[in-house]
């Protein structure tokens, strides 16, 4: 399951992002081959409008199953993650990647 952080930067230890569409990176962790993948998100601050909805359709585009953020998307966004069947949780913004990680898989996030 490939499972993606909204981030700060582009290892373990980078901080998490609370935004979903502005985050600076998009960390995508796929558990069953061990592999990262690290998407720029970075041009989102130069959009006006839609960082959320873009950014949903790149977690689309590398088949996340999984977000983990901050204080999750905006409206529009949301949809389009349900739509594409995206499980969204919360609460991970004051952590790092892997505190994150590990919070996930004990169950210590909220669903959003």
């Amino acid at each position: 399951m490939k499972i993606a952080f909204t981030t700060q930067g582009t290892d373990w230890d980078s901080r998490m992002e609370a935004r979903f569409g502005r985050a600076d990176y998009f960390f995508i962790y796929d558990e069953e081959k061990d592999v990262i993948e690290i998407v720029d998100n970075r041009s989102s601050g130069n959009e006006a409008h839609g960082a959320g909805p873009k950014a949903a359709q790149a977690l689309a585009d590398h088949e996340a199953k999984v977000l983990i953020t901050g204080n999750g998307p905006g409206g529009n966004a949301a949809v389009v993650l349900q739509k594409i069947g995206v499980e969204c949780y919360v609460k991970a913004g004051d952590m790092t990647i892997k505190q994150a990680y590990d919070a996930f898989k004990n169950g210590k996030l909220e669903k959003f």
